[in-house]
């Protein structure tokens, strides 16, 4: 039995744009139940049919996620799945007007559940990194749990859209996770000529990064791995 308390949370957030529920595990495993919500409990209709292109249980990890947009959806998973995460996501939005405050807030969401899941730095590997093909698709993730929000992302898309996700949300995703997550990242896709290939090898690569970047250190239990002796 692991000697660490379970990295896991689970959180609302409600605005007049979205409602969302999440629950997150990023060492995978069991995940708490969503918290409670009036908006939640008496919603009587759905986003549409179970997306079992985004649910995915396995002896180590549990992934539902239903954001109402299925590119999003595809990009999460994979996200979730790749870092080792249990996640448990879904958002009611208003996709009448567009996709983006769907797109934003989830990765919003996403990125205020790590950092409260990650809670402190200490003892952990700090930096991670990785690149993640998908087929002519080459991408690369640079992470720092720095605690100063930074994302510099060039993933190359050239369409409008890829199924109902503006591009153009994409990098903002990005960009909305690092925010409130509180890391540094860099995202590149380097090379490839599909635009979804593009877009989900730079979140499998991220994905992989972070799972480096979050792994602890046998030994350097309580240790800061900054020359500060702090990240702030």
């Amino acid at each position: 039995m692991s000697q660490h308390a379970p990295r896991s949370t689970a959180v609302n957030r409600d605005t007049n744009e979205t409602k969302i529920q999440l629950s997150l595990n990023i060492d995978g495993g069991e995940l708490q139940p969503f918290q409670p919500s009036e908006f939640w409990d008496n919603l009587k209709e759905t986003n549409g049919e179970a997306k079992a292109h985004a649910t995915q249980a396995s002896k180590s990890q549990t992934i539902e996620v239903d954001t109402g947009i299925g590119f999003l959806d595809h990009m999460i998973h994979a996200m979730a799945k790749h870092a080792g995460w249990s996640l448990r996501v879904r958002c009611k939005g208003d996709l009448h007007i567009d996709d983006h405050h769907t797109a934003e807030d989830t990765f919003l969401a996403i990125g205020s559940a790590f950092k409260t899941c990650l809670s402190t730095s200490t003892g952990l590997a700090r930096f991670g990194y990785a690149y993640a093909p998908l087929d002519e698709a080459l991408s690369r993730a640079v992470v720092d749990l720095s605690n100063r929000p930074f994302c510099v992302s060039d993933l190359g898309l050239k369409r409008e859209k890829i199924g109902d996700l503006s591009c153009e949300m994409i990098p903002h995703c990005l960009q909305s996770f690092a925010q409130n997550a509180g890391v540094t990242m860099h995202v590149d896709c380097i090379r490839g000529d599909n635009d979804h290939h593009r877009a989900e090898s730079a979140f499998k690569a991220l994905a992989v990064a972070i799972r480096m970047a979050t792994s602890r250190i046998a030994g350097r239990e309580g240790e800061v791995m900054s020359t500060k002796g702090v990240l702030y």
